[in-house]
């Protein structure tokens, strides 16, 4: 028949097999490219909310599956920096996007770093570190005048974590406020104020009162249980924190010359490049802020001709109810640039804050 053309049928066959092996040699060849040009996925890690004693709520986003399947994310946390998933983790599903995870079984003022994780084919990736520190397993007091004090065990004592801010004696008596420079330098009797004369400092921002020592040498200016810690206590609670780890550089001992980082928030100090290392204005060594749980703001002071010390971001200074003399006595304070406590005398009529320790 003319015309038509015709093939011999191995002719035929191997044609067809010659093209189905040029097919999934092309297919195999696309899917190495494919497999070549994925990676391992892209994640950020969220800031740490919800903290409590033993617990937070930290979370993460898979920006980028880096070309392969997520097929597992969540958190992972420890007590060193940059933690990995053979470390405490969560399981947060799969796929792309946010997700947030509770994190819990914390041990009470610890410093955690945490990062999120995502994982395909290729690996593992994780997020930035985020660090934060879990709460203290803060107790509670309240004085005569009805303020409410955080109060917490450090070694073999318990501290009020705030500064005093009562205007009354433990029995009721009125502390006299005076906020005259010269009605100050010449009182010879208690008196308090408020740090530069304004009650915000104890109220919204929690600073607390500052007193004369004549009002602490009356010796009921604390809560009953409590006292005016004197000034060997002062030195108690130094030598706990040296000696248990808390110097911002971890070596041990030295009594409080390190340890005012660990005895201070960072709300309030100032800080710059010119803060020495270790010291509490420095963001060097987070993981010794406020280690303790003490809690020290930068109060201020005033000085015994009635003005106020410095600005408000420079020194926290508290009283001792032990005597140096006839018109001075001991106390302890820290500046912004403090690497350790500074122990030091001023005459009785200046004016400083109270920290309460338990009888």
């Amino acid at each position: 028949m003319t015309g038509v053309q015709t093939c011999a049928l191995p002719i035929c066959i191997t044609a067809l097999l010659f093209t189905v092996a040029v097919v999934i040699t092309a297919c195999k060849k696309d899917e190495e490219e494919d497999e070549e040009e994925a990676t391992i996925p892209t994640v950020s890690t969220y800031a740490a909310s919800n903290i409590t004693v033993t617990g937070a709520t930290v979370g993460g986003s898979v920006i980028s599956d880096g070309g392969a399947a997520i097929t597992a994310r969540g958190v992972c946390w420890s007590t060193s920096n940059n933690p990995t998933t053979v470390d405490s983790n969560t399981e947060e599903g799969t796929g792309n996007g946010h997700f947030r995870s509770n994190i819990n079984g914390l041990t009470a003022g610890t410093f955690y770093y945490v990062r999120a994780y995502a994982t395909n084919s290729l690996g593992t990736a994780y997020g930035n570190s985020v660090s934060f520190r879990s709460e203290f397993n803060y107790g509670s007091l309240t004085d005569v005048a009805g303020n409410v004090y955080k109060t917490l065990t450090i070694g073999t004592q318990t501290w009020m974590v705030e500064n005093l801010k009562t205007t009354k004696y433990n029995n009721g008596d009125p502390i006299v406020n005076i906020t005259d420079n010269d009605a100050w330098f010449y009182a010879t009797t208690a008196a308090y104020c408020w740090l530069f004369n304004d009650q915000s400092f104890a109220t919204s921002k929690n600073y607390g009162a500052l007193y004369n020592f004549y009002a602490v040498e009356k010796g009921n200016l604390c809560p009953t249980g409590w006292h005016v810690p004197t000034d060997t206590e002062w030195t108690t609670l130094e030598n706990y924190l040296a000696d248990n780890g808390y110097n911002y550089d971890g070596t041990l001992g030295g009594g409080g010359s390190k340890i005012a980082k660990s005895l201070s928030i960072a709300t309030g100090w100032y800080s710059s490049d010119n803060s020495y290392v270790g010291s509490i204005g420095n963001t060097d060594y987070p993981e010794y802020r406020n280690k303790s749980g003490f809690s020290a703001l930068p109060a201020s002071c005033r000085y015994r001709d009635g003005s106020f010390c410095q600005s408000i971001d420079y020194i926290s200074r508290w009283w001792s109810s032990t005597k140096n003399g006839d018109y001075y006595s001991w106390y302890r304070s820290i500046t912004h640039e403090s690497i350790g406590v500074y122990r030091g005398t001023d005459q009785d009529m200046a004016g400083a804050s109270v920290r309460c320790v338990k009888d």
